[in-house]
């Protein structure tokens, strides 16, 4: 769709989602590693307005979807069905075949969600749990685990979207699902700003990366080291940078034109990730500084430091329960 001029942010008008405003039955189908977070997902997709389904056999998918006897309007609800290993008659090859056979389908719009998760992490989460990897009976835990992985590989490939859930709470597992598959319209971005440590890995859903690790650092100032980006004491000392007031400027001249244009193009949920070495003070700073200008801009937003919210504990993450550089 070509426009003479870019529409302002608050001129875009957009849908939330790939389903919003569409006619088509919307079907998720949410598969994944066991312990990534299935069972949360459904719970997720079920408080945004999908009729869930766990453990649905593969050959009665397609009468789930479109029942023959059915002619009302139940039918069209939007559905989200779980498939994993524990699925009667499951394989790879059954699943993308169901898929592929109810994409044939002009009435449906078939998306595959896929979860995965790191595997000491999900070691983690089994020891908490207690419970029973499903690959589990006659291997290690954590071979059962590679062994999964591997085999479900083509299906993480073939995934519409794949989230690895490793630092991911509940709520934003929640938020990164309405974000890609709310069935309202809504209006423009909702853009996620994300701190993270460069030494805690790249979060693995992040559309753009900053490094501000140039940026003067909190860290060796003994008063600082135990405060964060959000206190005050450490944003001074970071945007008394010379090099600060360009790095933003330049940085908020970048992202003007382009949100409107991730708008037009249908996108719907942006993630930008802001890294330093430790992850505490100058990503924290610079991200609360980036959301602060996004709301100004009128952009719905979220923020998130990851490494200071992996001080929470453990009952706030996704679990199976619940299915010598510089500084």
């Amino acid at each position: 769709m070509e426009r003479s001029h870019p529409p302002t942010t608050t001129e875009a008008l957009a849908p939330s989602g790939p389903f919003a405003g569409t006619d088509e039955q919307p079907v998720l189908v949410v598969s994944g590693m066991s312990g990534a977070g299935k069972t949360t997902a459904l719970k997720c997709l079920e408080d945004l307005g999908y009729e869930c389904v766990d453990h649905v056999p593969l050959h009665l998918l397609r009468r789930l979807v479109r029942p023959d006897a059915a002619e009302d309007d139940d039918v069209a609800r939007p559905l989200a069905a779980g498939i994993d290993v524990r699925t009667r008659d499951f394989s790879v090859d059954a699943c993308l075949k169901a898929i592929e056979q109810m994409r044939s389908d002009r009435d449906l719009d078939v998306r595959l969600v896929f979860l995965h998760c790191e595997e000491e992490e999900l070691r983690r989460r089994y020891s908490v749990s207690r419970h029973r990897h499903p690959l589990a009976a006659d291997r290690p835990l954590i071979e059962a685990i590679g062994r999964e992985r591997e085999m479900l590989d083509p299906l993480r490939r073939a995934a519409d979207l794949a989230i690895d859930t490793t630092h991911v709470s509940p709520g934003e597992l929640k938020r990164i699902l309405e974000g890609h598959y709310a069935l309202r319209a809504s209006r423009g971005l909702t853009v996620s700003v994300v701190s993270f440590s460069f030494r805690g890995g790249l979060p693995r859903d992040a559309d753009m990366v900053l490094d501000v690790r140039f940026l003067a650092n909190p860290h060796y100032i003994g008063e600082l080291r135990a405060l964060t980006g959000c206190d005050d004491a450490v944003g001074a000392v970071i945007s008394a940078d010379p090099a600060y007031p360009e790095f933003f400027s330049t940085l908020t001249r970048l992202l003007a034109p382009l949100l409107p244009r991730y708008v037009m193009e249908g996108k719907s949920y942006l993630t930008i990730a802001v890294g330093c070495t430790g992850g505490r003070h100058r990503s924290v700073y610079v991200a609360e500084c980036l959301a602060q200008w996004l709301k100004a801009s009128g952009e719905r937003v979220e923020v998130h430091h990851r490494e200071l919210g992996r001080s929470a504990s453990a009952s706030e993450r996704v679990t199976q329960a619940e299915g010598s550089g510089r500084r």
